[in-house]
C-alpha cells in the first residue's frame, strides 16, 4: 500500500479542471460538480447518446417503402432531442456515482486523484445530493416518452447501479458498462413503436460489442495503476492480445448491426453508413498501441465518428427511399 500511496504523489494529474470553455463559464465554485459530471468532456455523452440515435433512425425507416414521405422516414426531432438532454444528465448523473463508489480507489490512481472527492473539494453529501438534481433532470426527460419506455429506462438503472463495482470482482466490467451504454438501443425502438422487437435488440447486442471494444482501448491508459490497486479490465485481461480481440468485438459488433439493419428492411443505401464505420473501426486497430496512454485516447475518442457515421448513413437510407420516386 505504501508503494501505491508513493505512486499516487508523483506523476500527472490528468483529471483536474482543464481550460475547458465549461470552467471559464462557469464560478469556481461549481468547477467541483462540473469536473463530478465530466461537463467538460462530452465525448462521455457522445457515446451514450449514439445507440439512442442509431435506434430511434432505425425505427424511423423501418419497412420502408417507396413512396413514403421524408418526414416519415426521418426520427423526431422531439425524440432525438429528448435523448440529447437525457444523455448529458445521465452520463453526469453516473459519473457522479461512479466517484462516490470510487471514491477510495481513485484517489490512489494518479489520472484520477485529483477528482473533487478524493482531493477533498465536495463531501459525500453535497456528491449525492448533486447526483439527486441529475437523476430528476433524466426523469424530466424519460416521462415524455410512453409508458412501455419509461418502464424500460427505469429498469436499466439496475444495470447502471452495480457498475461500479464490477472492475473489483471481474475482469469484464467492460461487459457491464455495455450493458448500460447501449440501453439506448432499446430505448429509441421503444419510444417510437412502444414495444421491443427483433432489429432493437440485435443493434442493442451489436452496440455491447462496440462498447466492450472501445472502453478496453480505454482501459489501457490505466492499467498500470489499476494492477496496483487491483482494479480489474478487459485491458489488462486481453494483454497484448488486444488486437484479436478488438478484431473480435468491432467485427461482431458491425455484424449484429448489419443483422439489426436487415431485419428492420432498412434500405438497403443506409449500409453505407455501417460500411463507413467498419473501416474507421479497422484503422483504430490497425494503429493502436497499446502502451501510448494519449494515442489510446485518441482512438477512444474517435468512436464519435463511428457515431455520426452509422446515424447518417440511417438517415441517408430514408432520404434515399423519399426521392427515389423523382429519380
Amino acid at each position: 500500500m505504501e508503494d501505491v500511496q508513493t505512486r499516487a504523489a508523483q506523476g500527472r494529474v490528468a483529471d483536474a479542471p482543464s481550460g475547458h470553455w465549461v470552467y471559464r463559464a462557469l464560478p469556481r465554485r461549481l468547477w467541483p460538480y462540473a469536473q463530478l459530471a465530466r461537463w467538460d468532456r462530452p465525448i462521455g455523452w457522445q457515446l451514450l447518446l449514439w445507440p439512442c440515435w442509431w435506434s430511434a433512425a432505425l425505427a424511423a425507416c423501418a419497412y420502408a417503402r417507396p413512396g413514403d414521405s421524408f418526414a416519415s422516414l426521418i426520427p423526431s426531432p422531439w425524440h432525438l432531442a429528448l435523448f440529447l438532454v437525457g444523455a448529458i444528465a445521465m452520463r453526469g448523473a453516473g459519473c457522479t456515482y461512479n466517484d462516490i463508489v470510487d471514491a477510495g480507489i481513485d484517489e490512489k490512481v494518479e489520472r484520477t486523484r485529483s477528482r473533487p472527492l478524493p482531493s477533498g473539494q465536495v463531501t459525500r453529501r453535497q456528491a449525492w445530493a448533486f447526483l439527486v438534481l441529475q437523476a430528476f433532470a433524466g426523469l424530466v426527460v424519460l416521462v415524455q416518452f410512453n409508458s412501455f419506455a419509461i418502464l424500460l429506462g427505469i429498469a436499466s438503472l439496475v444495470v447502471v447501479a452495480i457498475y461500479p463495482f464490477m472492475k473489483r470482482f471481474t475482469n469484464w466490467p467492460q461487459l457491464v458498462l455495455g450493458l448500460a451504454f447501449s440501453w439506448g438501443a432499446l430505448m429509441g425502438w421503444a419510444a417510437e413503436f412502444g414495444d421491443l422487437a427483433q432489429p432493437a435488440v440485435l443493434l442493442y447486442l451489436g452496440s455491447i460489442f462496440w462498447v466492450v471494444g472501445y472502453d478496453t482501448i480505454y482501459a489501457h491508459q490505466d492499467k498500470e495503476d489499476d494492477a496496483l490497486v487491483g482494479v480489474r479490465s478487459t485491458a489488462r485481461l486481453f494483454g497484448d492480445s488486444t488486437k484479436s480481440w478488438l478484431i473480435g468485438l468491432y467485427g461482431g459488433a458491425l455484424i449484429l448491426m448489419a443483422s439489426a439493419f436487415s431485419a428492420a428492411q432498412v434500405p438497403v443505401p443506409a449500409m453505407a453508413g455501417l460500411l463507413a464505420a467498419g473501416a474507421h473501426m479497422a484503422r483504430q486497430i490497425v494503429v493502436l498501441d497499446i502502451d501510448d496512454p494519449e494515442q489510446c485516447l485518441r482512438l477512444f475518442r474517435s468512436n464519435n465518428v463511428v457515431g455520426w457515421l452509422i446515424f447518417l448513413g440511417l438517415i441517408g437510407g430514408g432520404a434515399w427511399v423519399a426521392l427515389k420516386p423523382l429519380l
